[in-house]
């Protein structure tokens, strides 16, 4: 592996959000301002197809990154900022085997984005 992969590798690892490839080109950039945005397109195309990390389309117009997580979860985005909330459901994790099965399907795989605004605590 590259030392500019290794960077960049690196920099997922620490995200502690889903940061589209600007935003990893800016992160990697602090550490070596040699790696270039082209690199970093390329690195997580080969990161991706080598089912390291996971790319998600969150309605922005852009993909963004996170390493194939240990456990599965779930995402919530708020529509207004941006932001996404990771979460687990026992519930809707159920839901969806039961769902699946009652059509006649066996789940082999899922994603789950929900879109939301924040709730005024005065609603």
């Amino acid at each position: 592996m590259t030392e500019p992969r290794r960077v960049i590798a690196r920099v997922l690892s620490q995200a502690t959000d889903h940061p589209d490839a600007e935003e990893l080109h800016r992160r990697a950039n602090a550490h070596d301002s040699s790696i270039s945005l082209a690199t970093v397109y390329r690195t997580v195309k080969l990161f991706e197809d080598a089912g390291i990390i996971q790319a998600h389309d969150f309605r922005d117009g852009r993909a963004r990154y996170e390493e194939v997580p240990d456990e599965h979860h779930d995402h919530l985005i708020n529509v207004k900022t941006g932001e996404v909330v990771e979460f687990h459901s026992d519930e809707i994790e159920k839901l969806q085997e039961e769902i699946a099965k009652r059509l006649g399907f066996r789940l082999v795989d899922h994603r789950l984005e929900l879109y939301g605004v924040p709730v005024k605590e005065d609603d």
